[in-house]
């Protein structure tokens, strides 16, 4: 997967469309990321012990990893990533600027 943890990302698709946010979390088996402060749902947790009270939390749910776009740290501009192999290091390359990412 192309998107890595602490990576910032433009969402192209959903609710959240347009907005930029840092990835916390990458989770490869599923080709997902999950997006800090964006695509929040809202969870009913009730109390677990007595005299604590119910509420509502707002958690984070995960993103297709085909709805981010990488912004390239060089040129800050959305772009798609390809891989560059020099010697025994493979390292990601942005598409638009060809620097590495």
């Amino acid at each position: 997967m192309k998107i890595k943890k602490n990576d910032i990302v433009l969402i192209t698709t959903g609710k959240d469309r347009t907005k930029k946010g840092k990835v916390l979390k990458s989770l490869p088996k599923d080709r997902k990321v999950i997006i800090e402060g964006l695509n929040l749902v809202k969870k009913h947790r009730r109390p677990r012990r007595a005299g604590e009270k119910g509420q509502i939390v707002e958690l984070p749910k995960p993103f297709a990893v085909s709805n981010v776009k990488l912004i390239c740290p060089h040129c800050g501009q959305a772009a798609r990533v390809g891989y560059k192999i020099t010697g025994a290091e493979k390292f990601r390359v942005c598409k638009k600027c060809q620097s590495e990412i």
